[in-house]
């Protein structure tokens, strides 16, 4: 069946999973068939709050709505945008411009919420996800959203991609304060510094104070990458899965037992991250790992849309 006749088809629904490091899309036809996939560069609803943000994220969203529309012409929008807390006219406009049809038709939410529905129906279990940042979540039963964390990298958002490359720095550092040079002999420290261009403070210091959060989160590639050759690089691998589980029995302790879910990019960095979560889970915890499938869940929903959901989290 051609493009074309699926679109005739009562509509094709265009899925989006924004995050710090990546946006995802993914078109699917009524039914749920995926029909196409891809990315672009990261965005976050926080960039709204600026000029140069604005512009970032509308220049992100002409780039994917580009993509998009070489595959198919998609009638309604399910997108799930990192720091999304409910005021999104702006994007909303934006989006439906640039695809080509109403406002309307354009639902934004946050992506914990994608990442939820695509992972469990309500009330079912609770989602831990770590991508830029962290988040444990919750929809209940009755459509209301839990959470555990999720308050941002400058507070907490433990094992995340940011929290693992801030910890990857603190280490390297604080080692050099006390045996400047020593960074020569450490495989974490030489893939840290190979990433950000150099072992000169002010390298390190502008990358992680004057970059987006999602480009110093990418620094956690390097972090897994020497894992297996550096025991350091190793233990800020399993201490973020500790912190991931700690979300998880967060929610256990003030909602009771459920199966968990783990999901996002930085989840699937290695595997020492989910291991060590299992072992910080209570025994008899049901663990599934759902990698990172967002995109296809929205595009789902588009496709397929469910009733006004008030589960929405802020």
């Amino acid at each position: 069946m051609s493009n074309h006749d699926l679109e005739l088809n009562s509509g094709i629904g265009l899925g989006i999973d924004a995050g710090g490091t990546q946006t995802r899309w993914a078109l699917a036809a009524p039914g749920g068939s995926i029909i196409a996939s891809g990315h672009v560069g990261g965005l976050s609803a926080l960039q709204m709050s600026n000029t140069a943000g604005r512009e970032a994220v509308h220049a992100t969203f002409t780039e994917l709505a580009r993509d998009v529309l070489r595959h198919g012409h998609p009638v309604r929008v399910r997108a799930g945008l990192t720091g999304f807390g409910g005021d999104g006219e702006q994007l909303q406009r934006w989006l439906a411009e640039l695809l080509h049809m109403s406002p309307r038709a354009v639902t934004l939410c946050n992506d914990i919420e994608i990442a939820y529905l695509g992972s469990f129906t309500p009330g079912e279990g609770y989602l831990v996800y770590a991508g830029t940042g962290s988040i444990g979540a919750f929809i209940d039963a009755g459509g209301e959203f839990h959470r555990a964390g999720g308050r941002g990298v400058m507070l907490d958002d433990g094992g995340g991609g940011f929290w693992i490359a801030r910890e990857a720095l603190r280490c390297v550092w604080r080692n050099e304060d006390e045996r400047p040079g020593c960074w020569q002999e450490s495989p974490l420290a030489r893939a840290v510094f190979d990433y950000i261009g150099g072992d000169d403070w002010s390298l390190s210091r502008q990358f992680i104070y004057a970059q987006e959060r999602g480009e110093v989160g990418k620094l956690a590639l390097a972090v897994a990458a020497s894992a297996e050759q550096d025991p350091a690089a190793a233990r800020i691998l399993e201490e973020a899965g500790r912190e991931l589980a700690r979300l998880a029995k967060a929610l256990t302790k003030r909602f009771g037992p459920r199966p968990v879910a783990l999901a996002g990019r930085a989840a699937e960095l290695h595997p020492l991250i989910a291991q060590s979560m299992r072992d910080a889970l209570p025994s008899g915890t049901s663990l599934s790992l759902m990698g990172s499938q967002g995109h296809f869940a929205a595009a789902r929903l588009a496709a397929d849309p469910l009733p006004n959901s008030k589960h929405r989290p802020s």
